[in-house]
């Protein structure tokens, strides 16, 4: 595949509501987008990377900056650059796998789009459409939390997740519990907020029948897990400390986890990714695709992804009106409670350009 140039793009969505969690509330979304321009076809990847370095090590302005100054000038000097050789090449930049990530993401759309095959074919979709979670973030009051939930089931939503912190977990969870019955999928997500001196706390929430608590400790403490696995009746889920196949194959190996979130754009693309799954499906153990707050663009990948066959529950797959009042491409919608595949070729789905333009901030034309 021959590439003729690549374009950064960053753009500004405001979100619908603040989003909050343990390390923040965000208000606004500030996206890098790839597109990698060939002759035959034009491909998209979204950089996940948050604003600042609180999810994770990695920043949206830095991911820019490592994209621009290393990841673009190496792919331009592959002879054969297509999707499969990002990873090689980008090997010795150490870390930054959402910046990597988009990259490479950029390049497959591209390669898929020029040959017509769909995202979910590649990566082995087995579903037409995929049973949408949400996620629901930490509000002012139990009472605003529970006027939320109402609203998301009443949206369709099958799943329900809330963001729990020190100071906001039992009491937020039995209210939700007590109001909505046993019969609710529902689950619970730490950021890694706790310690495992917090276990007899943790362990509160073992009445509920919840589907998982996620990420309790810090992303580094696999041991911490394992053992907290063990005074838990609740399931355990990774999300932050799955950085790759290798380190989901650790954790299994551990016992830390008995589910694995998995993110894309935190293992350093769906290549990554399709690896994380077959990993688990290997060990008998479910995962599910998490969200970063995408536009349409990253939310065709990411429900393409949700529908191959070892994601087994609902992921954070949410309509697009969930996070945006107008998204970048046409909005995905919630139908009975599940979103629709995208079936067109590469991601399936196109920025508006009018949309686009309007919440640009940079842009740069990046050539050989």
């Amino acid at each position: 595949m021959k590439i003729t140039g690549v374009e950064l793009r960053r753009v500004a969505l405001p979100l619908v509501a603040p989003f909050r969690t343990s390390f923040g509330v965000e208000t606004e979304r500030d996206v890098l987008l790839v597109r990698v321009v060939t002759p035959d076809a034009d491909g998209w990847g979204e950089c996940v990377a948050m604003a600042d370095p609180v999810y994770s090590s990695e920043y949206v302005n830095a991911a820019t900056d490592v994209v621009r100054r290393y990841l673009v000038p190496t792919l331009l000097g592959l002879p054969a650059p297509d999707a499969s050789a990002c990873g090689p090449a980008f090997a010795r930049f150490r870390g930054h796998p959402m910046a990597k990530a988009a990259v490479e993401t950029a390049v497959l759309d591209a390669q898929l789009r020029a040959v017509g095959m769909a995202f979910g074919t590649y990566l082995g979709a087995v579903r037409p459409r995929v049973p949408a979670g949400v996620s629901v973030g930490i509000t002012d009051s139990v009472d605003e939390l529970l006027d939320l939930v109402a609203r998301y089931l009443d949206e369709g939503y099958v799943r329900i997740k809330l963001k729990i912190a020190p100071g906001w977990d039992v009491e937020p969870v039995r209210a939700v519990r007590e109001r909505f019955g046993d019969g609710l999928p529902l689950q619970v997500d730490a950021n890694a907020a706790y310690t495992l001196a917090d276990a007899p706390h943790l362990a509160r929430l073992d009445p509920f029948h919840l589907l998982m608590v996620e990420q309790p400790l810090a992303e580094d403490d696999l041991r911490g897990h394992a053992t907290l696995a063990g005074r838990l009746r609740t399931p355990i889920c990774l999300d932050e400390s799955i950085t790759s196949a290798r380190a989901a194959a650790t954790a299994l190996a551990l016992g830390a986890c008995q589910v694995v979130n998995v993110k894309p754009g935190r293992v350093g693309g769906y290549l990554e990714a399709r690896r994380v799954h077959d990993v688990c499906a290997a060990h008998g153990v479910p995962v599910w695709c998490g969200g970063m707050l995408e536009t349409g663009l990253g939310r065709a990948a990411n429900v393409a992804f949700a529908a191959l066959p070892n994601c087994g529950l609902p992921g954070d797959t949410s309509a697009s009106d969930r996070y945006y009042a107008r998204d970048v491409t046409a909005p995905f919608t919630l139908v009975d409670g599940h979103l629709t595949v995208p079936t067109g070729a590469g991601l399936g789905v196109e920025p508006e350009a009018d949309v686009l333009g309007e919440v640009t901030t940079w842009t740069e034309w990046i050539t050989t």
